[in-house]
């Protein structure tokens, strides 16, 4: 087997305590590798939602999603690892895997939570993770 470096690993965040599981993990293998980490915060926003003119709704929900990704940039920080954010708004599992197959970036590893916080619970994983494990290119690893 040839051995690969990982480098850059992107973590789907929402929120859950199975997400910061993921982190946890992908803080343990950036340790390990030397590799930075992208937490990423998708917002689901369906194209024609009835809330879009609700700005004060989207206002809050925006305010405590930055301030989940501080608190993941400091546990990051903590243990020495560099993090950058990235929030997006669309649908979730597709944003996850165009963000991971993305050449500017070129992620050599996806670490996703197996739910989050998603208002429908799936059987064994979240619809979220499992789509990113059908349709990702690199690498994902389900933290349960």
């Amino acid at each position: 087997m040839i051995p690969k470096k990982v480098t850059k690993i992107l973590v789907p965040l929402d929120g859950s305590k199975n997400s910061l599981r993921g982190l946890e993990m992908a803080i343990s293998i950036a340790r390990q590798f030397g590799a930075t980490i992208t937490g990423a915060y998708s917002i689901n926003q369906p194209p024609h939602s009835e809330f879009r003119g609700v700005g004060s709704v989207n206002e809050a929900h925006t305010k405590e999603v930055k301030k989940f990704l501080d608190q993941a940039k400091v546990l990051a920080a903590q243990n020495g690892i560099v993090f950058k954010e990235k929030l997006m708004r669309g649908d979730i599992g597709y944003n996850i895997v165009k963000l991971a197959h993305s050449k500017k970036e070129k992620f050599n590893l996806i670490v996703i939570g197996s739910r989050g916080r998603g208002s429908l619970k799936e059987m064994f994983f979240g619809s979220v993770s499992n789509y990113v494990i059908h349709a990702s290119k690199i690498p994902v690893l389900i933290v349960k």
